[in-house]
């Protein structure tokens, strides 16, 4: 710990990131032992935390992640876009194609960026906002097989007139990204796709990796 960090903002948000590792919550004594400081501690932090509504506790002591965390949460979107729009307009403008960013959402894909080309005659109509089941379109089952594969790549994922008669989808999943689980893809209107456009999608899905680490 340096003199210009917090120690306190420190061991606050280690308990966040470890409560929201956890599906069944955290006690103050299983806390204390990870975060290697001693219970009065880690009630002070969780006092702190409840305040603000970033954690609750249940009845039997566990603590969870709050629902003050969605508040944060609802602006990260902007930002993972901002971050991804360079790597979507090259990848729209080279392939010719609509190219967009998918996150996860619940059990839905929900795409929050879209980039259009501006050089075809004709494209998919593809809205930011427009969300999906994960088991449907390359979008989605690109995630799943991220989430399949951990600490792999798993490589790009091709669906033909899933989403939408006539359009195929190619799609890569967003690797490496602590928090943001989502894809970067195309979607056209082709029966075949032609062979390099997996490798640029995947391409362009390491760009935005990037971009957001």
């Amino acid at each position: 710990m340096t003199a210009e960090t917090s120690q306190t903002l420190d061991r606050g948000l280690r308990v966040l990131k470890l409560l929201a590792d956890t599906d069944h919550g955290l006690t103050v004594t299983e806390l204390s032992n990870k975060l290697g400081v001693n219970r009065t501690v880690v009630y002070r932090l969780l006092a702190t935390l409840e305040q603000h509504a970033l954690v609750r506790r249940d009845l039997g002591g566990r603590a969870r992640v709050g629902l003050g965390v969605l508040r944060l949460g609802r602006q990260v979107h902007p930002l993972v876009r901002e971050a991804a729009l360079p790597a979507l307009r090259s990848l729209a403008e080279d392939i010719g194609a609509t190219a967009h960013l998918t996150l996860v959402d619940g059990t839905d894909a929900l795409a929050v960026a879209v980039v259009e080309p501006t050089w075809t005659d004709y494209h998919v109509a593809y809205r930011a906002g427009f969300r999906h089941p994960l088991e449907q379109g390359a979008a989605g089952r690109a995630i799943l097989a991220a989430r399949q594969n951990p600490g792999t790549d798993p490589g790009f994922s091709l669906t033909h007139g899933e989403l939408q008669a006539g359009a195929s989808g190619v799609a890569a999943p967003l690797l490496g990204v602590t928090g943001v689980e989502g894809s970067v893809g195309v979607v056209m209107l082709a029966d075949s796709v032609p062979e390099r456009v997996g490798p640029r999608v995947a391409d362009a899905a390491r760009e935005v990796s990037d971009a957001l680490r």
